[in-house]
């Protein structure tokens, strides 16, 4: 599921966040686990984009929802996610994982707001992931030469 939800980046519709993730999370393929995981994320130019986790009975190969979602924002030519939001197949909120913390903070930055729930406030990537290894970091590491 994919869709504009106008030009720009927009403020996120958390309520239709939750619903798109909701409705992906329904098609998920998760027979080993038996956790359903949509992700819905608002991208900077406003696209709403919406992935499921699909499970392998070699679970490192597994795909995660996240991952699908990030995915599917650079096959479609788009640049950062602004708003995310994930959910099980009951409709509860999640946190992303490590894994996914890691590749979100690539393909949405620090400032990117993850859904923690109905009446609860959206939390910012960088503070579910300090301390990230990041662009920068990759770039100090190289400017600094090989260990002595």
């Amino acid at each position: 599921m994919n869709g504009t939800v106008g030009p720009g980046p927009a403020t996120p519709d958390w309520e239709r966040l939750r619903g798109a993730a909701r409705e992906v999370a329904g098609r998920a393929h998760a027979p080993w686990s038996g956790l359903s995981v949509g992700a819905a994320g608002l991208s900077d130019d406003g696209t709403l984009l919406a992935a499921c986790n699909v499970e392998n009975a070699s679970y490192g190969l597994t795909l995660c929802a996240e991952c699908g979602l990030v995915s599917m924002l650079r096959a479609g030519g788009g640049h950062a996610l602004v708003a995310l939001s994930v959910v099980a197949g009951d409709g509860g909120p999640l946190t992303p994982c490590g894994r996914c913390r890691q590749v979100l903070m690539d393909n949405g930055g620090p400032e990117m707001l993850v859904d923690a729930g109905p009446g609860a406030d959206p939390v910012r990537l960088a503070d579910l992931l300090p301390g990230a290894f990041d662009a920068a970091a990759l770039t100090a590491r190289r400017q600094r030469g090989p260990a002595q």
